[in-house]
């Protein structure tokens, strides 16, 4: 473990959800890269397993990729490739700025309207007045209108 400033669990998250908060920092420390990878995400599915993201920066900036993208197409991928329908329960993001300081964040819009067009129930833990709070994925985008599949 390095140095870096402590990122407090909230006293309100369970122990399930508190290791998604290490992971998501864990994975974000050891692949940071200013300007190319600053934010990881870390969700666990309805099964217990994990699965993750890194934000993935291009000099094209339409070619960027975040972090919850990456992590939506694993769980897809991890659900197709098992035979299950595991859904999305939990979600921690946290973004390291450049300056050193930590952050747990919120899905950017387009993230959060993936997240909920597929797991509208899914917890997600965002920063909110310098505290980090749960919301329902559905809350992030109170006027979304459900997709027709």
């Amino acid at each position: 473990m390095s140095d870096r400033p402590p990122l407090a669990r909230p006293a309100d998250m369970d122990d399930a959800d508190a290791d998604l908060l290490a992971v998501a920092r864990e994975l974000l420390e050891s692949g940071y890269r200013a300007g190319r990878h600053e934010v990881a995400t870390a969700w666990r599915l309805s099964d217990g397993t994990v699965v993750t993201g890194i934000h993935v920066d291009g000099s094209a900036r339409r070619s960027a990729v975040c972090a919850e993208g990456v992590a939506a197409g694993n769980a897809i991928a991890y659900a197709a490739g098992n035979g299950t329908s595991a859904e999305v329960m939990a979600i921690v993001s946290v973004l390291r700025r450049p300056s050193g300081s930590w952050h747990v964040i919120e899905p950017c819009g387009v993230c959060a309207e993936l997240i909920t067009d597929y797991w509208p129930r899914a917890r997600v833990w965002v920063g909110r007045g310098g505290a980090i709070v749960p919301f329902e994925a559905r809350d992030l985008l109170p006027a979304k209108h459900d997709r027709l599949w």
